[in-house]
């Protein structure tokens, strides 16, 4: 299931079990169960009203018990504490380790402060994007990152593959996959008084993008000040068999203001933020230049190159890219994933990749990607849905202004 349906998906399936009809959502949504792995939070979320379906191979929450549009608003008014252990925390160890990521990555890795992160894209030999991912310098000789649950396998190959032959020339590296943790992201304005309740750390000496191992509830954690949703927040990696113990802390710590929330508001939330979800908003032949990631190419690797792809992505930062993604505010129904975008003259420029309706905004937003020269903000636009053109225009993102917890 791709991450543009998930909206749609949960809106059905609240219907339907309005309706009383869960028989039927039972055999149209839900793969067997045998068939999905399950997170250890499975059956808490299940005790909770969790919605599960099937994604990424795994059975995750859609929703609660509230409505997408409610958790959505909840998050960014209080709190939302969200199950994200189907994806796959690595960790990179040798004298090597950081040599040899920035071979497959578009970070200046060894410029990172030992406790800080970066957003990165892996890149294949044509400067696409395999998989985007928060990367951690913990130590000179220890990295830690994340990879999407979808691209678990494929990454995982990708990694693998490059280490054998790093270390058949005398490169020292090794890695360990997190299969032993859970992951929980704790978002919104609530997220750090409410984890403070359960740490003797000082998290107001934490800001967005760094990473500190310490004691959660009595758990040993890592814990990024990050998240996927435009909100202060964190990520928690706990030993799978304190998840559960900790994800009721959380909720009890916050008297009830952060809530469970589940993969739908996620999805509303990103979009909102105007963060991409791979293979939505940027796949295989997608460059981080188009997909307005540029940022994230260190100035070092933009001198030297050295990564995958480089001389493709050089090539567009000099040149620009025929394409970009951009941002869209749509009148009519909300636009989908593959809807077509038109200029005023009714020529395809482009495509959506993303788009819904916003429950903060109380509009349809959308991104896409428009031809080079008709992505700037006020640009009039035509989107297609059901075959039907309705009035657009590009605007910036983020379409929510974003609360990252920065240094003032």
């Amino acid at each position: 299931m791709r991450g543009a349906g998930l909206w749609q998906l949960g809106q059905s399936i609240t219907r339907r079990i309005a309706q009383g009809d869960k028989k039927a959502v039972a055999r149209r949504y839900f793969a067997s169960e045998a068939e999905l792995k399950k997170t250890v939070l499975y059956d808490f979320h299940i005790a909770n009203g969790g919605k599960m379906v099937p994604f990424a191979g795994w059975g995750m929450p859609i929703q609660y018990k509230d409505s997408i549009i409610d958790s959505t608003i909840n998050c960014r008014q209080n709190g939302s504490l969200f199950d994200v252990s189907h994806m796959c925390g690595l960790s990179l160890k040798g004298k090597d380790s950081i040599p040899f990521l920035e071979k497959l990555v578009i970070a200046d890795v060894a410029s990172l402060a030992p406790g800080t992160g970066t957003l990165t894209v892996f890149t294949n030999e044509k400067g696409g994007a395999i998989d985007d991912s928060v990367i951690t310098k913990v130590t000179d000789d220890h990295i830690y990152l994340v990879v999407n649950a979808g691209c678990r396998d494929k990454d995982l190959a990708h990694i693998e593959e490059h280490m054998k032959a790093f270390k058949a020339k005398g490169g020292d590296v090794s890695w360990h996959i997190h299969d032993e943790r859970s992951l929980l992201a704790l978002q919104g304005p609530l997220a750090a008084p409410t984890l403070q309740h359960l740490t003797k750390e000082d998290l107001s000496k934490l800001y967005f993008g760094e990473f500190r191992i310490l004691d959660i509830n009595g758990a040993h954690c890592f814990l990024t000040r990050t998240g996927y949703t435009g909100e202060d927040g964190f990520e928690i990696s706990v030993p799978d068999e304190k998840a559960v113990d900790l994800a009721k802390a959380i909720l009890e710590k916050s008297e009830g203001k952060v809530r469970l929330t589940g993969l739908g508001a996620r999805d509303s939330l990103r979009l909102e933020a105007g963060l991409c979800l791979y293979g939505n908003d940027m796949e295989q032949h997608t460059t981080p230049v188009e997909a307005g990631l540029t940022w994230a190419i260190g100035k070092r690797r933009r001198a030297e190159g050295g990564f995958l792809g480089a001389e493709v992505i050089l090539k567009q930062l000099e040149e620009g890219p025929k394409i970009r993604r951009a941002g869209f505010i749509s009148s009519g129904p909300p636009a989908r994933s593959h809807s077509e975008i038109q200029n005023e003259k009714g020529e395809t420029i482009g495509e959506v990749t993303s788009g819904g309706f916003s429950p903060c905004l109380k509009k349809n937003i959308a991104m896409g990607y428009v031809k080079s020269g008709s992505h700037k903000a006020g640009t009039k636009v035509k989107i297609i849905v059901r075959g039907k053109a309705y009035d657009g225009a590009v605007t910036k993102m983020p379409f929510v202004p974003t609360k990252y917890y920065k240094p003032s």
